[in-house]
Order: structure tokens, then sequence, then C-alpha cells
């Protein structure tokens, strides 16, 4: 059975490589499901919603944490009690397997906090 994504871990990019395209794109995309999207095949997003402020608040700082970690760091943008979650790898202009690794840490990390 393959490792699931988020038993993975990011590693390093150094750029110079071509952003995920094709099967190899939607593979991933269905793999980590949860209501990410790829976005014009660019970046993963996904908005998340809480019942307070303070929950996002919360959220948005465990996001922090597991990013920092993976050395990996998405866009966040919170707003009440929404937080959407915007996923690229930056040195290479569009989704790497990194994006997927993150957002499925994120997925786990928030069915078992939150």
């Amino acid at each position: 059975m393959a490792e699931k994504l988020a038993d993975r871990q990011c590693v390093p990019c150094a750029g110079g490589v071509e952003p995920l395209k094709g099967e190899a794109l939607e593979q991933l995309e269905r793999e980590l499901g949860e209501g990410w999207r790829v976005v014009d095949g660019h970046h993963l997003e996904k908005e998340f919603n809480f019942n307070t402020y303070l929950e996002g608040v919360n959220f948005v700082n465990e996001v922090a944490a597991i990013a920092d970690e993976q050395e990996h760091h998405p866009d966040i943008y919170l707003s009440y009690a929404k937080v959407l979650v915007t996923l690229w790898t930056h040195k290479i202009g569009g989704l790497s397997e990194n994006d997927f690794i993150l957002a499925a840490k994120i997925g786990q990390s928030i069915r078992s906090a939150f």
C-alpha cells in the first residue's frame, strides 16, 4: 500500500523543475480529496469555516506550526470565522507534491483538533 500524503514529509524545492500537470496533478488531487481544489492548474485552495473568530485564529496557528515544521508555507487569509488556505510552490510557479503533502497534513490536523 502506498504511503498516505499526510505521512510524507515536504522536501525543500531548489527550483528548476516543472510544476505538476496532467495525470500526475489529477492523481494527487484525487488522493487528497477533502474539499481541496486545484485552481487553474496553479494552486490548491480550501476554505475552512468555524463557529468563532478564536477558533479560526487557533486553526491559523496550528497551520503555521505545521507549515514551519515542513518548511513549506501557505498563504492564509483569516476573516472572522473563515480561513482560506492557498498553497503553491513559489520557486516553480505552480504545484508540487509538497503542496499536496502540506494540504493533507492540514486536513489531518483539523480532523484531530477541531
